[in-house]
């Protein structure tokens, strides 16, 4: 797998080697019994069952991390955070912020386009309770690092939902930017923010997972000032 996405040219090479990919038994398992079983409310719909590709453009200055697709999400409906209520809040803040062109997006062909942004996952399989582990994390995070190597020229800021993104980040310094990661670790929280000599500056942002927006942890007004300091940082209108 490391081979394969060292190989990529470009980030249509690289969604194509990313969606075939087998490295994880479990979580191989996992994406395609839900993809077979379904849950009634999709019942009828071919639900895409394989890892998903990062979303939007080559050039983009602001890029969002996110931790996995949705078991009857991204899983379903082949592109990332499309089809499910974390999806529904994500894009919505995008399009206030002027970076999505639609606030909502439910399918794969609904006419969605992002601009100045790519948004992309450190597990790129549906895991079990929508939690990977850090050994999964760790064998996916060759096409991490190749996407970012394939943005690197414009990229300007990641955005981090939750922990475990902002955890995926420090190995990538590293392996793509060749910087020693921060000893000791800064530490994640909302609004968190990190910056290092000629890397993306790093914002923390709470997951947009219904345990935080339907409790009131993560707010609409929250997300839109992450946003707004995500374009500063990177220069976008």
């Amino acid at each position: 797998m490391v081979a394969r996405a060292a190989r990529a040219a470009d980030l249509a090479d690289l969604d194509g080697a990313v969606s075939d990919c087998f490295a994880c038994p479990r979580l191989v398992a996992w994406r395609e019994e839900v993809a077979r079983v379904k849950r009634a409310a999709f019942r009828k719909q071919d639900y895409w069952g394989r890892p998903v590709p990062g979303l939007g453009p080559p050039d983009a200055r602001i890029a969002i991390l996110g931790l996995a697709p949705a078991a009857h999400g991204g899983n379903r409906t082949g592109r990332i955070f499309t089809g499910d209520r974390s999806g529904d809040v994500l894009f919505a803040a995008l399009h206030r912020a002027g970076l999505a062109s639609q606030p909502t997006s439910v399918a794969a062909d609904d006419g969605l386009t992002l601009r100045d942004t790519r948004i992309f996952a450190a597990v790129r399989c549906a895991p079990p309770d929508n939690k990977p582990t850090p050994a999964e994390r760790d064998t996916c995070a060759p096409w991490l690092h190749r996407e970012v190597e394939l943005i690197r020229p414009t990229l300007r800021v990641v955005v981090a939902l939750g922990a475990f993104a902002w955890a995926a980040w420090w190995p990538l310094l590293r392996q793509v930017y060749g910087r020693r990661p921060p000893t000791p670790r800064p530490v994640f929280g909302h609004g968190a923010h990190w910056s290092g000599e000629s890397v993306p500056a790093l914002l923390g942002c709470y997951h947009v997972s219904q345990q935080n927006t339907f409790t009131g942890r993560l707010t609409p007004a929250m997300l839109d000032d992450v946003f707004t300091r995500a374009k500063d940082l990177a220069g976008v209108d």
